[in-house]
């Protein structure tokens, strides 16, 4: 079974001379993750050997350590780890950082820990390796004591987001009570390799993975250049509603929506007829996602208003009274606080009667009350306590209105990146991490992990109250990640 450890953490390796542990950690861990104190002996020393270097050779280990802890980055000390006091301050660093510090003892038979050490260009006195010997009887015995994290006995090791360090044990209560939960794929990004004219094929390749693997819903962004959290302005984004009306004719089963369409892009009205075209076409698949917008650059690009935030949610809460009038029968008039259209009329009415409508956003005070008033689901941001937190909210707002908080449906986006093993993992991360984030970091800020982990994660949600979870593959979807991904859908039926 494989050490799992959380990304960043402190390890530290104990054990004589000859027991392995350097050999160890440059299997398990990146070159750049281990710190030596012997290579450190050499860098200010005459060589790994110079034991008159030592001294500084810690020295400068222990800075080492702090800075790296400081910046969240995944440290290994590989020295011998037999001093307790040496411990106790690595232990006291990796916690003035808040990171959790664990212990890797090599119980290495003595006469394996001899033969290595005779096997040496230059073997340390056979004396001194004695008592490094019986030394570690004693510590091996003290360490499950010392307030480490947890001690462990060398093994692989599966390295992993902080946040997925329980996966395998969620994944398992997965297995053996299961829950169910729905999952939508968003596409944010339409960078793939090729021309222009190989988008359209892309597109049509991941759509189709995507019903085959089991999503039940697909999602595009209400952007008309890329937003700086996925990648440079000029990087290649589709217009919303033009997307998924030639997904409309590309897929046959998927639900098909905007994660959510800003109120401020469209005329709201027409924004109504456009999702009931949507809806024709589709044969009663759209989803209409609402939100007040946020994007004032690209507001100020094209030329349009970006009112201030109580005056978008006066549009909003208009659009979400003025749609189903439109959808529905005659053309009656509409005034709000922001709109006012004099016949709202629409034919063909949609097929769904009415159509669904999300709004995004986790306010607590105006976003969650709008939710319990008008809408027939929410998307929201955070974590499981945070989702747990807001979902309670949600309910008081629905109770407060007499509403039956069942009656909305509870999704939430998250980023990921799935692989078929950790090695395949580490490329994936490695290839699509910006170069001032180190690997580790972009693997927490992106859920990265294998299907078992996801599954974990994704129990977490189902048990905070999520009934849909949508994913966005990150970077420009692979039909085969999304694939891979049916495996934790699979789970969840």
């Amino acid at each position: 079974m494989p050490i799992r450890l959380p990304a960043p953490c402190l390890v530290l390796l104990v054990g004589p001379s000859g027991a392995g542990k350097s050999t160890w950690a440059l299997e398990q861990f990146e070159p750049g993750q281990v710190v030596s104190s012997d290579e450190l002996r050499g860098r200010v020393g005459i060589d790994e050997d110079d034991q008159a270097a030592s001294e500084d050779a810690f020295e400068l280990l222990d800075t080492i350590v702090g800075k790296r802890l400081a910046r969240g980055l995944v440290t290994v000390v590989d020295t011998l780890g037999l001093n307790p006091e040496q411990r106790a301050g690595h232990r006291q660093l990796a916690a003035d950082h808040d990171i959790p510090c664990y212990a890797i003892g090599f119980d290495t038979p003595g006469k394996v820990c001899r033969e290595r050490n005779k096997a040496r260009t230059r073997p340390i006195p056979a004396r001194v390796l004695t008592g490094q010997i019986k030394r570690w009887e004693a510590v091996k015995a003290e360490l499950p004591d010392e307030g480490f994290a947890g001690v462990f006995e060398p093994d692989e090791v599966d390295l992993v987001p902080a946040s997925q360090l329980d996966a395998a044990g969620l994944a398992a209560r997965q297995q053996s009570d299961p829950r169910s939960l729905a999952f939508g794929l968003q596409i944010s990004s339409f960078s793939w390799d090729g021309d222009t004219a190989d988008i359209a094929a892309r597109l049509t390749e991941v759509a189709a993975a995507a019903e085959s693997a089991g999503f039940t819903s697909l999602w595009v962004m209400d952007h008309f250049r890329q937003i700086p959290q996925v990648g440079p302005e000029w990087h290649d984004m589709l217009e919303s509603y033009t997307t998924l009306a030639y997904l409309a004719g590309m897929t046959t089963r998927i639900r098909l929506g905007v994660l959510v369409t800003g109120v401020t892009y469209r005329n709201p009205a027409h924004l109504g007829k456009i999702l009931a075209t949507l809806d024709v076409l589709s044969n009663g698949r759209a989803v209409c996602g609402l939100g007040l917008g946020w994007f004032r650059a690209e507001h100020d690009a094209y030329g349009w208003e970006f009112p201030p935030v109580p005056d978008r949610y006066d549009l909003l809460e208009d659009t979400l009274q003025l749609l189903p009038v439109l959808w529905g029968p005659g053309s009656p008039s509409f005034e709000g606080r922001a709109i006012k259209v004099a016949e709202a009329m629409c034919y063909p009415r949609p097929i769904q009667d009415p159509i669904p409508i999300m709004v995004g956003g986790s306010g607590e005070k105006r976003t969650l009350r709008l939710v319990a008033q008008y809408a027939d689901a929410c998307n929201l941001f955070g974590d499981p306590a945070t989702i747990t937190h807001k979902v309670a909210v949600l309910e008081a707002h629905c109770l407060d209105l007499g509403r039956d908080p069942a009656e909305v449906e509870i999704t939430t986006l998250s980023r990921l990146v799935i692989a078929e093993d950790r090695a395949a993992l580490r490329s994936e991360i490695n290839r699509l991490r910006p170069r001032s984030m180190s690997a580790d970091e972009y693997a927490a800020v992106t859920n990265a992990g294998l299907a078992e982990d996801h599954i974990g994660r994704f129990r977490e949600y189902a048990e905070a109250g999520v009934h849909t979870a949508i994913v966005n593959l990150t970077g420009a979807p692979d039909p085969g990640a999304v694939e891979r991904f049916g495996e934790v859908i699979r789970a969840f039926r």
